[in-house]
């Protein structure tokens, strides 16, 4: 699975998945609370409300990740029947990435022992970081701030060149001192 994106951009899409919000029932607080924090670092940002849908959620993903190097999904990763953000999400990326995503839950125990209880997901989908975050405007943003300190050097590692020296030389890659460089 690949994405035919063109050059690299600094943007990212914000999928909200709820039943409710697409039905206009609930208002979408944790888009908007993403949108904000995404502008806040440099980001152009698209949003875009899809129902409890595999089908749906995965269609949104693969358009997405052909457009932005960075998509991320809130709501949809608990346990109820309607939350399958984690199996459309499943389907489609080609890989998963589950350091962040075991991140992201250990902070969130911090928090509340109910954040165990998360399946989201991170994975990728051609260049683009996929990332399943909780639906709740606090669960969401919490969980984002553990993905912020890593998100550049991941999303230039995704734009390659996928050579860490090739990178440094061409001036593209800032690895924090001692870092290997086949890290």
């Amino acid at each position: 699975m690949t994405s035919g994106r063109g050059p690299a951009r600094r943007s990212a899409l914000v999928l909200t998945c709820s039943d409710r919000s697409v039905a206009g029932t609930r208002a979408d607080a944790s888009g908007e609370a993403l949108q904000a924090r995404l502008e806040a670092l440099g980001f152009s940002v698209e949003r875009r409300v899809v129902p409890d849908d595999r089908a749906a959620i995965g269609s949104a993903l693969v358009e997405a990740a052909a457009v932005h190097p960075l998509v991320v999904t809130t709501g949809g990763t608990g346990l109820t029947p309607r939350d399958v953000t984690p199996q459309a999400t499943a389907e489609v990326i080609d890989y998963e990435v589950p350091g962040i995503a075991e991140a992201i839950r250990a902070e969130g125990r911090r928090s509340t022992p109910f954040a165990a209880l998360s399946r989201g997901l991170v994975g990728v989908r051609g260049g683009s970081l996929i990332v399943n975050l909780p639906g709740s405007p606090k669960g969401a943003l919490e969980s984002f701030e553990v993905v912020v300190p890593l998100l550049d050097h991941a999303l230039e590692t995704l734009r390659g060149p996928f050579d860490h020296a090739a990178a440094r030389a061409a001036g593209r890659l800032d690895l924090p001192p001692g870092t290997p460089e086949d890290a």
